[in-house]
């Protein structure tokens, strides 16, 4: 595994059991987590999709056994971290700055695993003590737990004490340091004198921000690297997160393509129409986990030759009159961008390049669905926001026409 895929995240001595059962598979199987590990999302929209896709394989890889548990003092940003991860909003737990807001350990669905947000562990008195009994009797019915601390509060002995107390439970944890965003320059230097306190290396205490949603896909990652089927889960519904995801940058950058008719340019010379494309490709390669400059998106985009077809096929729709120029040239500008966004999305995919018979069917069927329907609005241009909303809405109507066939390498559909 690479370096992002070790295990370093989780403290105590249940991460060599995380560690042994990694190292218990065949390397195949090592492999192909690591790269699994390596693609997952960086922000919680992303995560959120890839969740959504992987539910079923999630549900037969980890059951109902999967239980992480947010523990930590009060006043930490227990609930706000619950909030954000939890799946539906009617489980939302209630936040306040004032300690002691959550009294009762509250359970929700977070999709990759069950997620449960405890009272404070470190209040003191009759109640504080009747609250850090459940807060403890939670955590040692999880199967992991996230333990949170306060970046500003820092870690003082009723912090150190709660930690050995977790650890003592015998379960994998990984340690947070919340509102991090609210040290400055203070961050790293924070993060070391926390780190020493509770005895730990600062490799294994993440940094994050639940309200500002800073940090969290670390924590989403160590949760899944602590249980292989969930790596494998998720590695399982990455294609279909990954095409989603690649279909919704086309039809976004088809509708800005589609937008860009009514400037006032020569239109024959398509300029606009690369630059939007050339940023499309760039955003597909980094969905398939590619590095590429905009200047290679380019010479990607030159290479497919989707400018001169996109020419010829604006002439050949023109050349006898009819609909108004706008019209073609929005149709044409939206069918090739569609056309350029499948080409990028095999090609990052499969390593292949689609044929240029393939490419011009699928142009000129796109630009002709779209001439049919943005023709409704009749022969007067509407605003740049407006065209850009229709293309938007009909190539969702055309979805299984335009964007839905598996096209082959030759230009036969598959």
């Amino acid at each position: 595994m690479t370096e992002r895929n070790t295990l370093s995240e989780f403290v105590g001595r249940q991460a060599d059991e995380i560690r042994q059962a990694w190292t218990s598979l065949p390397l195949s199987s090592q492999s192909d987590l690591g790269k699994a590990l390596g693609l997952l999302p960086t922000d919680m929209k992303r995560w959120r999709g890839l969740i959504g896709e992987a539910i079923e394989h999630l549900r037969v890889a980890a059951g109902d056994k999967h239980r992480v548990v947010i523990v930590g003092p009060a006043n930490s940003g227990k609930s706000t971290l619950y909030n954000t991860l939890i799946r539906s909003g009617k489980d939302r737990a209630e936040v306040s700055a004032l300690p002691g807001t959550t009294r009762q350990a509250q359970v929700a669905d977070a999709g990759l695993f069950s997620i449960v947000d405890t009272p404070g562990a470190d209040t003191v008195g009759a109640a504080g003590e009747q609250e850090r009994g459940r807060a403890l009797a939670a955590a040692e019915a999880g199967d992991l737990l996230l333990v949170l601390f306060d970046a500003e509060h820092g870690i003082r002995p009723p912090e150190q004490a709660l930690f050995t107390d977790l650890a003592g439970l015998g379960r994998p944890m990984v340690a947070a340091l919340n509102k991090i965003d609210l040290v400055g320059r203070e961050r790293a230097a924070g993060l070391g004198r926390a780190a020493a306190a509770l005895g730990i290396d600062v490799s294994q205490l993440i940094p994050v921000s639940a309200k500002q949603g800073l940090g969290i896909d670390r924590l989403l990652v160590a949760v899944a690297k602590s249980e292989p089927g969930i790596v494998a889960a998720l590695g399982a519904a990455l294609p279909a997160y990954r095409g989603k995801l690649s279909q919704a940058v086309v039809a976004r950058a088809a509708s800005t393509a589609g937008a860009i008719a009514l400037t006032p340019l020569p239109f024959a010379s398509f300029l606009p129409l690369v630059v939007v494309q050339s940023a499309m490709v760039m955003s597909i390669a980094r969905i398939y986990a590619y590095r590429m400059t905009l200047s290679r998106a380019r010479e990607l985009v030159a290479t497919f030759g989707v400018g001169l077809l996109a020419r010829s096929l604006f002439y050949e729709l023109t050349k006898f009159g009819g609909p108004p120029g706008w019209l073609v040239a929005a149709a044409v500008a939206g069918g090739t961008t569609v056309a350029m966004g499948r080409a990028a999305t095999v090609w990052f995919e499969r390593g292949e390049k689609l044929s240029g018979q393939t490419l011009q069917q699928l142009s000129r069927s796109t630009s002709e669905g779209l001439m049919g329907r943005l023709g409704r609005r009749g022969r007067r241009a509407p605003s740049r926001k407006v065209l850009q909303d229709d293309v938007r809405q009909a190539l969702a109507e055309m979805e299984p026409e335009a964007g839905a066939p598996d096209l082959a390498i030759d230009g036969t559909e598959s």
